[in-house]
């Protein structure tokens, strides 16, 4: 966890340059704000041009690569998250943060290996279906690349928060989001699909290059491949404990997340239903991304105020995080309100036709979001990984038993939806539990 006791006067000339009252800066909840809604936008702007470039079954096929790339969270173990704790610990007391960083290179380093390898595997087993072309499984191989790749750039994100460079870590992030909408959009225009797949994985090298540079300048990142292995040995002896735990959590919200992609092609097969499941969860996760940009917001002061146990500013930021969550929930869910028909009707074209019962589940899921939220990443940023770990393994159990049960009682899709969401709500009701006895009451 965060030192109970950092030198004030670290702290104190932080707290006093920290703008709007002291809890966040407006340039960065705009940069974020636009980063999250990007991801949000691009999800649906990949469903929207999917849809019309690709036929249902190739769709199908990039859509279950997509989410297999996204399950490389599993392979974080929360790493991430533990040296943000650790860098943050000593940047804030004022201390050197290099060793900290040579150990967040060679893990950086380490999830890029892993995923190149993945991804090769990935081409490897779909060039053994007959009715996939080399072509084809090379482009899905690249897609899965492209996909995966976010295990290493939150890495990035992380040291980047905890030395106090996420405004430049957003404004590349934000460049990101515009190219890989546009691209996306070029495909459109008779862009050829395999040049897309290849641009969208160049800018992934562009933006490491920069960040890379930036990060190592402040030392929190060294750019030396010499060594990698025994960093990664050096980092694990120091945090096994904690890597074990965050990697519980990890694994868990890999698995809330992405079960229903195993549970409705397996009960359903692919088409229709995949393609149905699949957009109704990318509404729902990519307003995930915006409350999580909401809470990222508040983190370097949530932080700060942890460090110097001052419980009003921690209650205050953590409450303050809580209503940006809210904000862009009740804006979707106001859409959905409105016009869902016409809006997946928009996504998907001719693909499949969205059933309107999955509107009032979705409306659930936002909520369980906004509750679920705060309260989580207060409890991992605050260094809570035992916590976290055994709400994980909880949460699991849950959600195995409620899908399993939904399986065998043969429920339709917006059955299994619906069991997923009450799953959702209770989780959130149990982190917010974990929070209020955890790092608020420690905050004292």
């Amino acid at each position: 966890m965060l030192a109970p006791s950092v030198p004030q006067s670290r702290l104190q000339r932080w707290l006093a340059r920290a703008p709007l009252a002291g809890l966040l800066s407006i340039r960065y909840m705009l940069l974020r704000g636009w980063t999250a809604g990007g991801g949000l936008i691009a999800g649906l702007v990949q469903t929207f041009v999917f849809a019309r470039v690709l036929d249902p079954e190739s769709f199908s096929l990039f859509i279950l690569v997509g989410a297999l790339g996204v399950s490389m969270w599993l392979f974080d173990l929360g790493l991430s998250k533990i040296l943000f704790v650790r860098m943050r610990e000593k940047f804030l007391a004022g201390e050197d943060t290099l060793a900290i960083g040579a150990q967040a290179n060679a893990v950086a380093v380490f999830y890029a290996v892993l995923i190149a390898a993945a991804s090769i595997v990935c081409a490897f087993l779909f060039s053994l279906r007959p009715s996939v072309s080399a072509l084809q499984a090379a482009e899905l191989g690249l897609f899965f690349f492209f996909s995966a790749f976010n295990l290493t750039w939150f890495v990035f994100r992380n040291v980047s928060v905890a030395v106090d460079q996420y405004i430049y870590f957003e404004t590349l992030e934000s460049a990101r989001r515009f190219g890989h909408i546009g691209l996306m959009l070029a495909l459109l225009t008779g862009l050829p699909f395999a040049a897309f797949i290849i641009l969208i994985n160049v800018g992934w090298i562009v933006l490491i290059a920069m960040a890379a540079s930036r990060l190592a300048a402040r030392q929190a990142l060294t750019m030396q491949l010499r060594g990698i292995g025994g960093k990664l040995r050096s980092f694990f002896r120091d945090n096994r404990a904690a890597a074990l735990r965050t990697g519980m959590h990890a694994a868990g919200e890999v698995y809330l997340h992405g079960i229903l992609y195993l549970a409705v092609p397996i009960a359903f097969g692919l088409g229709a239903p995949t393609i149905v499941v699949d957009t109704a969860l990318k509404v729902f996760l990519g307003t995930l991304n915006l409350f999580t940009a909401a809470c990222d917001l508040l983190v370097p002061r949530q932080t700060a105020a942890y460090a110097a146990r001052d419980r009003h500013t921690l209650v205050r930021t953590t409450l303050v995080a809580a209503a940006l969550c809210a904000l862009p929930g009740l804006a979707i869910a106001g859409l959905l309100v409105v016009d869902a028909e016409g809006v997946f009707a928009l996504l998907l074209g001719s693909s499949a036709v969205m059933p309107a019962t999955v509107t009032p589940v979705l409306l659930v899921l936002l909520a369980a979001g906004v509750i679920k939220t705060a309260p989580a990443f207060l409890l991992q940023y605050t260094g809570y990984f035992k916590e976290i770990a055994r709400l994980s393994v909880t949460n699991v159990i849950l959600m195995t038993a409620g899908i399993g049960a939904g399986l065998v009682f043969k429920l339709d899709m917006i059955g299994l939806l619906a069991v997923y969401a009450g799953v959702f709500v209770v989780a959130g009701l149990l982190y917010l539990g974990a929070a209020l006895r955890g790092p608020i009451r420690a905050a004292h």
